[in-house]
């Protein structure tokens, strides 16, 4: 009989991309049947969103700077990598997170899960809220709960549970900067689905969270009790470490970096897709994998499915950037006792957030040096963006001066830019991304992955990318391939 060969095209070199490329490498490497894959990247690079710069003792992520351990599947593909020894977590003596409120960095109370306390004590003590806004939200073990099972915004449902000030004070500014969105708009089911469910089934949040129901452990589907206790990891040398040792892996499988794909179309009876990569001879394939954003897959699709390609451009994203400052140490006056703050919208601040990173991770920066990372952007807030980079720099060092006292010239300074970065998941965004999946079951060996659809965390998007590479395992079963 024929060899069976299966061709495949990933187009896309985020992490998503990269783990469905691994993962059907693994595949190829267990199978009897060889997998012919070439995965093409716009840009100049891979990693996607994952950037880590090495500059004179510094160590500079450019995005992410950490995943969380209680998603396991971050966690597992380090272990699968050989990475494991090379996890580290937050230091744990410098635990403490501050808002930006009134004027002062107030310190976030003790025993909060996503901005709601698992402990009243501490909670109480805390300057963060009024005593009006402390019986608000205590109020929350008596409001009943919503009859409706339907989509509502993280707003509409916080703002229900637990009152006005806890959500702008707290909550908004710990959850949406994870989305960099606007928690009016985004969906709580697309977003924290454990809190509606712990509505569900207690009655009430902070009931639930109280009788230990619903520890920050629980607010995740998956849980696995991964070493090291740290909510949230990196890796020693930076996240690119991850994209390295993929990268490593590939084996037989084709890159090409700074090739752009131009068009798709329909070959065959048995729906093979012939693609043109700028700079490339045509390419047929069995499979086609698009993990870029659902901006980017939508001009592609459109000739072939124009409800699809709707449906893709309706998933909006917002644009961000992060500007890293190290200091030297001995010039530097705050003491830094903690991992950073958060900047409530109502402040009215340019700020989203800074982390003060060589306070919250070790092998940041030099001994005689300190490293902060502030972000700026997001939905509704990206007029900021205009600014050259000097003005960033400038308007960062104007913010930290503002908030936190620091008048000390920085030794290093960069900015790392994300237009279009971050797919904000609005409300009903479950529903559309189920309507996405019903279009592509009609497109045999078309795929979709990556953060704009089932999670937006590192954790998720290498879920989604291994998932993704099981389906087109299992699409292969089916016969899907064409002989030799």
């Amino acid at each position: 009989m024929p060899t069976v060969s299966r061709t495949v095209l990933i187009v896309g070199g985020g992490i998503a991309g990269l783990t469905t490329a691994h993962g059907l490498a693994e595949s190829a490497a267990s199978g009897d049947s060889p997998i012919q894959c070439t995965l093409v990247e716009a840009a100049p690079r891979l990693g996607g969103k994952i950037l880590t710069e090495q500059v004179g003792g510094f160590v500079i992520e450019g995005g992410p700077d950490s995943f969380l351990s209680q998603k396991p599947w971050g966690m597992e593909l380090c272990r699968r990598l050989g990475l494991a020894d090379r996890v580290i977590g937050t230091n744990q003596d410098r635990r403490k997170t501050y808002v930006y409120a009134k004027k002062r960095l107030e310190p976030l109370p003790e025993g909060l899960a996503l901005g709601v306390p698992t402990r009243l004590g501490p909670f109480l003590r805390s300057g963060l809220l009024s005593w009006k806004g402390k019986l608000r939200l205590g109020a929350e073990l008596v409001i009943p709960r919503r009859r409706e099972r339907g989509d509502e915004s993280l707003g509409a449902f916080f703002r229900r549970r637990l009152g006005n000030e806890a959500l702008e004070r707290v909550i908004e500014p710990l959850m949406t900067g994870i989305y960099a969105g606007d928690a009016d708009s985004l969906s709580i089911q697309a977003t924290f689905p454990r809190f509606p469910e712990m509505e569900r089934q207690a009655g009430s949040i902070v009931r639930a969270l109280l009788w230990g129901r619903g520890q920050m452990s629980n607010l995740y589907p998956q849980i696995s009790n991964l070493s090291p206790p740290s909510p949230f990891v990196t890796l020693h040398g930076g996240l690119s470490e991850m994209v390295q040792a993929l990268v490593a892996r590939f084996g037989s499988l084709r890159v090409l970096v700074g090739r752009r794909v131009r068009a798709v179309r329909v070959i065959g009876l048995r729906r093979g897709y012939d693609v043109t990569i700028e700079g490339e001879k045509p390419l047929a394939v069995d499979a086609l994998i698009l993990a870029t954003p659902a901006y980017d897959a939508a001009p592609l699709l459109e000739p072939l499915d124009g409800e699809l390609a709707a449906l893709l451009r309706g998933i909006p994203y917002a644009s961000t950037a992060t500007i890293s400052l190290g200091f030297r140490r001995q010039d530097f006056s705050h003491r830094l006792d903690g991992y950073g703050f958060v900047v409530p919208r109502i402040e009215g601040r340019a700020l989203l957030a800074v982390t003060w990173t060589s306070s919250k991770w070790s092998h940041r920066a030099p001994d005689d040096a300190v490293l902060l990372r502030a972000y700026v952007g997001g939905a509704g807030r990206e007029a900021v963006l205009e600014q050259s980079d000097n003005g960033l720099v400038s308007l960062v060092r104007a913010e930290l001066r503002a908030m936190m006292g620091v008048a000390e010239a920085p030794v290093l300074a960069r900015v790392y830019r994300w237009p279009r970065s971050m797919p904000q998941y609005l409300v009903a965004h479950l529903e559309r991304v189920a309507a996405i999946d019903e279009r592509l079951a009609r497109w045999p060996g078309l795929f979709l992955t990556g953060a704009g659809y089932r999670g937006v965390g590192i954790p998720d998007c290498i879920r989604d990318g291994l998932d993704t590479a099981e389906r087109v395992r299992a699409f292969f079963d089916k016969g899907a391939s064409r002989d030799v």
